[in-house]
């Protein structure tokens, strides 16, 4: 891929390159660079894939302050003691994310989001666009990777058909939804975003209690689960009272569901370790003034994840919240 066709200067346009062999950015021990914030569920995509496929050691990490958010965007700290788990910027010293992007392109017209990918050898983003580096970064380490972790695949050709169908909807309705109804700014636009996340989150459900577990589509890993958890480990954390979510919970309203999260959390490697409850809670709670103006981050729930993971999943019970406009929605998808 050039140069000129990975991101288009002066413009809103994002960065599109990938990490391959023979291509502008070959995958090499050190050379790249994600900047996260642990708070942002579509960095923490990469940052579990980063968990996941063993490349911790192969791409160094700076992470983000979860609040305040101000102009420049999302703040360094000073130290690496000033917020826990969040650390200066390890290349450069910025004190706002929003200098990494100038120092790629001057006149960038875009938001300073995370993920953001960065290639110390040449100076330059590689990409800040978290549903291509979803798709691309678990295979594009393997050959520097021991044989067992490279065999990793999270886009099977054998499931890419059901994974190519089910992405739209949860992208659209789940990883969106909870967004929509969030930011909603009257009751209708509320409306109109939380009904069709609910009708989505019933069909999730209904899909994963279908394939048995213990992933969403049965017994391989796929880049659903790191796309579903990235909103499913947020949910009763903070989506239900933030964003008003509440028409159901995911520990009481879908066993199946509850039971997939418990699972990957506490039994498979990255899920666990790449979360952080304290970023993910302050910063919704305590950058969203116009949400929330006293800046109150509520203790609970406690625990965030439940123990006590059914290895039969035939026993679980299938969930579904029954408000009507939900179950509605739900026969149109």
């Amino acid at each position: 891929m050039a140069t000129s066709e990975i991101h288009k200067v002066g413009t809103d346009d994002g960065w599109h390159g990938v990490i391959e062999e023979g291509g502008q950015f070959p995958p090499e021990k050190g050379r790249y660079h994600l900047y996260i914030g642990l708070f942002c569920p579509f960095a923490h995509r990469a940052n579990l894939v980063r968990h996941i496929k063993h490349l911790t050691d192969i791409i160094t990490l700076s992470v983000v302050r979860p609040y305040p958010k101000l102009d420049g965007g999302w703040r360094f700290p000073a130290t690496d003691d000033e917020y826990p788990g969040a650390t200066v910027d390890h290349l450069f010293g910025s004190k706002f994310l929003s200098e990494v992007y100038f120092r790629d392109d001057i006149g960038y017209k875009g938001k300073y989001s995370v993920p953001l990918l960065w290639d110390k050898k040449e100076g330059r983003i590689v990409n800040n666009e978290s549903a291509e580096l979803l798709r691309w970064l678990p295979t594009a380490f393997n050959s520097l990777l021991e044989p067992a972790i490279a065999s990793i695949d999270l886009y099977p050709s054998s499931l890419r058909p059901q994974i190519d169908s089910a992405t739209p909807w949860i992208q659209g309705l789940i990883n969106f939804g909870v967004y929509r109804a969030g930011f909603a700014p009257t009751q209708s636009d509320y409306e109109a975003g939380v009904i069709p996340l609910f009708a989505a989150l019933n069909k999730l459900e209904a899909l994963v209690a279908k394939n048995g577990g213990p992933f969403i589509l049965g017994k391989e890993l796929t880049e659903l689960d790191i796309r579903v958890y990235a909103t499913i480990i947020r949910f009763d954390v903070v989506y239900v009272q933030h964003f008003k979510t509440n028409l159901g919970t995911v520990r009481h309203d879908y066993p199946v569901l509850n039971n997939w999260l418990k699972g990957v959390f506490w039994k498979i490697g990255g899920f666990k370790e790449s979360t952080d409850f304290k970023h993910i809670k302050e910063n919704y709670t305590k950058s969203h003034p116009d949400i929330n103006p006293l800046a109150i981050t509520p203790l609970g729930p406690f625990p965030e994840v439940e123990d006590g993971y059914e290895e039969d999943w035939s026993k679980l019970r299938v969930g579904e919240v029954r408000y009507p406009a939900v179950l509605d929605a739900q026969k149109k998808l």
